[in-house]
């Protein structure tokens, strides 16, 4: 069985040009990477691979995240799909481990991601610097090794997961009703769970998260999640991104109880630049 890598970018040239070196790097090479550009200023170019690529470009407005992995998942040819987030470094063995996990198991499969402070990787690394380096999420734990089930289909990630190709166009990929930032991810995991689909967790090879500016709440993407919460809400009768509600309501953004979700004000600038971090 082979993988397929795909990811999506808008302007983060820098970043995925260290995702490919990762790539490049890999033990076993995936059978392709396809690279989803969402309106680039300038668009993005990839050089060369020693394995094929190719690079679909996607004119739209903002973030259609749902939109742009379906259509990367569309021109993939693998058996397997290894989505990374462009922030990703994959490391050296986890081509190879994903692969043998998914021909061990049909899953949804999430692989580790260790975070890296504002100037890991930013030229020339080495895989054991970085794992010196970084730490883990202190939400979720994984393995030291092998495959764990996870129960919370809410803690899917889309940093780094996996799936059968064929068991992704079953499930109908990501929802495209939620537009934008926001919620996707997590109703994808909801979907999963549905159709019995297993949540596992792989320890072992994972990727590097390449430091970005963030916002906390992430308040440039205020609109998008209101409506994204709320379509996930009539969906499935609970609210997603609740950190980030809570944010608003804190904030008097919104009026959020357990049954409604208004919407009071959008946030100034100045507010959104005060929830800017590093």
């Amino acid at each position: 069985m082979s993988v397929s890598v795909l990811t999506i970018v808008r302007n983060r040239a820098g970043h995925l040009a260290q995702l490919v070196e990762g790539l490049r790097r890999s033990r076993i090479a995936p059978r392709e990477l396809i690279v989803v550009d969402m309106g680039s200023d300038p668009p993005i170019h990839i050089e060369s691979l020693p394995f094929p690529f190719q690079i679909v470009q996607m004119a739209a407005a903002g973030l259609p995240l749902a939109a742009a992995r379906n259509a990367a998942a569309r021109r993939a040819t693998g058996d397997m799909l290894l989505f990374l987030d462009v922030d990703c470094i994959p490391m050296r063995g986890l081509v190879g481990a994903i692969g043998a996990a998914l021909e061990a198991e049909d899953a949804l499969i999430c692989a580790q991601v260790l975070y890296l402070g504002p100037d890991d990787a930013r030229g020339d690394w080495r895989e054991a610097d970085l794992l010196a380096r970084s730490s883990g999420h202190p939400a979720r734990r994984f393995p030291t090794e092998g495959l764990r089930r996870e129960a919370n289909a809410g803690l899917f990630w889309s940093l780094v997961f996996a799936i059968r190709r064929q068991r992704y166009h079953v499930l109908g990929g990501f929802d495209e009703a939620f537009t934008g930032y926001g919620a996707e991810d997590t109703d994808f995991g909801f979907r999963a769970r549905e159709t019995g689909l297993p949540l596992l967790f792989m320890g072992g090879p994972g990727a590097f998260h390449q430091h970005h500016e963030t916002f906390d709440p992430p308040l440039q993407h205020f609109e998008d999640i209101l409506r994204n919460a709320r379509k996930f809400q009539e969906k499935w009768g609970i609210w997603p991104m609740e950190g980030w509600l809570h944010g608003f309501a804190d904030r008097g953004l919104i009026a959020w109880d357990n049954l409604s979700l208004r919407r009071v004000r959008a946030p100034f600038e100045k507010e959104i630049q005060a929830a800017r971090i590093g």
